[in-house]
């Protein structure tokens, strides 16, 4: 196949080019100019310049001609906290955008489509009680994302990976992870205070075997939960730690009413502000962060079993991770 990338020089589009070139295909990549590729960067990955959230729809199809599939590999995660109302926000980008990018490949003759989504969307549909779908402007639109390109697709197979915590690292970018976790909880702090909760979590390297799979093998209109172990929060906090400083850092789990109160502090401070995150934080205290919440061993077996993917290596994902978020300057 030949494979345009949508986000191709970010961390999961590399990562899927690295292995789309390893099973042979020809890749492009459309992304922003804002990393020096040199020296690193696949010669081999066609380059093209663009910013799809400024792209017309009749311009993007002039970069999809002579592609057989594509893979959607940008947008905003969870962690960016924009200006209220989030969901205007998230829209905007997460669903508006993404569903232009995919009429224009379409349109251009592009057959085989793959998004990559989250597994909050997963979440979603096993646990309708906890609505989050209603109450997360991020997950609400990353559900209406998946349902959308999926619909307006008429000759174009469009498939929906739903990604959890991912680990590793590249060049010339410094990992989500530093400031939105490390230098957030840990940094500086004898003791990390995070709720004592579980989640799926992946490497990198896999996400990339995922997307290329999903071009080969995956069925239109469906939405893969993607995940290799599921894990506490313990796990990565212990193996991140002992990364940076070579020992374990004690670790405090509040109760459950003390982290729904943080979140409400930190709800309140964001519209203090002007601001509202993707998740509603108190919510995501009680329902998320201090839980077990899991893609269910079966569920990412046949995901696995149908993408043909490989697993292993999380540990080593998560302790680049760590050594990525401080490659010039000391972890305290």
């Amino acid at each position: 196949m030949k494979i345009m990338i949508v986000g191709g020089t970010g961390f999961l589009g590399y990562y899927t080019a690295l292995d789309a070139l390893k099973k042979g295909h020809e890749v492009g990549s459309l992304a922003l100019n804002d990393v020096n590729l040199e020296g690193w960067y696949p010669k081999e990955v066609a380059v093209n310049y663009g910013d799809v959230f400024e792209l017309s729809e009749d311009e993007l199809v002039s970069y999809f001609k002579g592609y057989d599939a594509m893979v959607y590999s940008v947008g905003p995660d969870d962690r960016i906290t924009p200006p209220a109302p989030s969901y205007d926000f998230f829209h905007e980008r997460l669903v508006e955008h993404c569903a232009k990018v995919c009429r224009a490949a379409e349109r251009a003759g592009v057959k085989r489509c793959v998004i990559y989504n989250s597994y909050f969307a997963y979440f979603d549909r096993v646990y309708p009680d906890k609505r989050f779908g209603i109450d997360h402007p991020y997950i609400k639109t990353r559900i209406e994302q998946a349902k959308l390109c999926i619909e307006q697709a008429k000759n174009m197979d469009v498939m929906i990976l739903e990604l959890p915590y991912i680990f590793g690292s590249m060049p010339e970018r410094t990992p989500l992870w530093k400031d939105t976790f490390l230098d957030r909880f840990a940094n500086g702090k004898k003791t990390i205070l995070f709720p004592k909760g579980a989640t799926t979590m992946i490497a990198v390297e896999h996400v990339g075997e995922a997307g290329v799979g999903a071009l080969m093998y995956g069925k239109h209109g469906q939405r893969y939960p993607v995940g290799e172990e599921n894990r506490s929060f313990d796990y990565f906090l212990d193996t991140m730690m002992v990364e940076l400083l070579g020992k374990k850092r004690k670790i405090w789990h509040p109760s459950r009413w003390m982290l729904v109160l943080g979140g409400k502090m930190m709800r309140k401070n964001e519209f203090k502000h002007g601001n509202e995150a993707g998740l509603n934080m108190p919510l995501v205290m009680r329902d998320i962060l201090s839980r077990e919440l899991f893609i269910s061993e079966e569920d990412m077996k046949k995901t696995r079993d149908e993408l043909h993917m490989t697993t292993g290596g999380l540990e080593e994902a998560i302790k680049k991770t760590a050594k990525a978020c401080y490659r010039n300057e000391t972890f305290k």
